[in-house]
C-alpha cells in the first residue's frame, strides 16, 4: 500500500536517487504544503491577558482525537480584532487550522469573525476528510473566544448599571 501511495506522491525518480525519510515521505504525501507551512511557521503563537476586558479566550478540545485549541482574540473599541493568539496541542492540522485562523481574524469585526466557517478553513489548507474535525475544532474556538468576550462586555455593563444606581 505504501508503494501506491509513493506512486502517486512523489516521482519514481527520488526512490531511485535517493532516500525519502519517513517524515519527509509523510510530509510530501499527506499534508498539503500549506498545512506544512503553518506547522513549520506557525503564526500568532502564545497567549493574550485573559483577564483583559478587550480579550476574549475560547478553549475547545475534541477528545475523540485529543486536540486541544486555545484561541483568544483582543478587541478594540471600535470593535475590530486588532490581534489573536493560539495555544494548540494536537496534530498538524490542527496546529494549522489554529495559526490560519489567527491571520484570517485580525482586522475583523466581532460580526465578520463569526462568519469564518470550517469548510472555508478546510478548503484553504486542502484537508483530507479524515482531518475535517481540526477545521470544525478552529471554527468552534472562534465562537468559544467571540462568545467570552460578549460576555466580559455584558458583564462590564450590568457592573456600569450598578454603579450608576
Amino acid at each position: 500500500m505504501a508503494g501506491t501511495v509513493a506512486n502517486k506522491c512523489l516521482s519514481p525518480l527520488a526512490f531511485i536517487t535517493r532516500r525519502v525519510s519517513a517524515p519527509e515521505f509523510i510530509t510530501q504525501c499527506c499534508y498539503h504544503k500549506k498545512v506544512v507551512d503553518h506547522y513549520e511557521n506557525p503564526r500568532n503563537v502564545g497567549s493574550l491577558d485573559k483577564n483583559s476586558k478587550s480579550v476574549g479566550t475560547g478553549l475547545v478540545g475534541a477528545p475523540a482525537c485529543g486536540d486541544v485549541m486555545k484561541l483568544q482574540i483582543e478587541v478594540d473599541d471600535m470593535g475590530k480584532i486588532v490581534d489573536a493568539r493560539f495555544k494548540t496541542f494536537g496534530c498538524g492540522s490542527a496546529i494549522a487550522s489554529s495559526s490560519l485562523v489567527t491571520e484570517w481574524v485580525k482586522g475583523k469585526s466581532v460580526d465578520e469573525a463569526l462568519t469564518i466557517k470550517n469548510t472555508d478553513i478546510a478548503k484553504e489548507l486542502s484537508l483530507p476528510p479524515v482531518k475535517l474535525h481540526c477545521s470544525m475544532l478552529a471554527e468552534d474556538a472562534i465562537k468559544a473566544a467571540l462568545a467570552d468576550y460578549r460576555l466580559k462586555q455584558d458583564d462590564g455593563q450590568q457592573e456600569a448599571v450598578r454603579a450608576s444606581n
